[in-house]
């Protein structure tokens, strides 16, 4: 089954509750995490994981667009995340490492991120310690930008990677995905995939999440 993420980073924040309430068909909750270091922008945080943990029921993925998450990711396990991915751009391989087994130890799912410019080997170090692994298809750090269909090779490749060592492992896309890109992410085989704009500027919003499910 395809599973739908959508981003709250494209919701009214000013009413984040009711925007979270309004997308309960999905299977996750989406929250950018920026800290103006790793990425050229900062968003939400910590308290705000916190804040939106006790209104909904969806999982919580938290993609760490940070420098060095090894020194955050606890605090973001403690807040209610359920699962936490960190960039393999954003520290040494031993302090990524370090980061997934802080969050195994927290009793929550850890994964890996890769940017566009990030080659597919990058996941094979940490492919057997994580359950999700992110592939962006735009460039961290801001909404509302243009799908890159040049990186479904990337995520065909990842898949093979998956279903050889770690079947169990999610393999999400991040970026761009609308009713038309999700089909493409679905035929290089993304069974996660997030969506902020298209999702949360659609008219019927359930409807669009059944639509991206393909």
């Amino acid at each position: 089954m395809i599973k739908i993420s959508p981003s709250i980073l494209s919701a009214d924040f000013a009413n984040l509750a009711r925007d979270i309430g309004r997308i309960e068909t999905a299977d996750y909750v989406h929250v950018d995490v920026m800290d103006g270091l790793f990425v050229p922008n900062i968003s939400i945080g910590i308290p705000v994981v916190k804040s939106i943990r006790p209104i909904t029921s969806l999982p919580l993925d938290v993609h760490l667009m940070i420098d060095r998450p090894v020194r955050y990711v606890d605090q973001f396990c403690d807040a209610g995340a359920d699962i936490v991915t960190c960039h393999v751009e954003a520290d040494t391989e031993e302090n990524i490492h370090e980061a997934l087994r802080k969050i195994h130890a927290k009793g929550k799912k850890a994964g890996v991120v890769v940017k566009p410019k990030t080659p597919a080997g990058a996941v094979l170090p940490f492919i057997d310690e994580v359950e999700m692994i992110l592939v962006m298809t735009v460039e961290p750090g801001f909404g509302g930008q243009k799908f890159m269909a040049d990186m479904m090779p990337k995520v065909q490749t990842i898949r093979g990677y998956i279903d050889a060592m770690n079947p169990a492992c999610e393999l999400e896309v991040d970026g761009g995905v609308d009713p038309t890109t999700c089909k493409l992410c679905i035929a290089s085989g993304a069974n996660v995939l997030v969506a902020g704009s298209a999702v949360y500027k659609a008219e019927d919003i359930p409807a669009r999440i059944a639509e991206l499910r393909g």
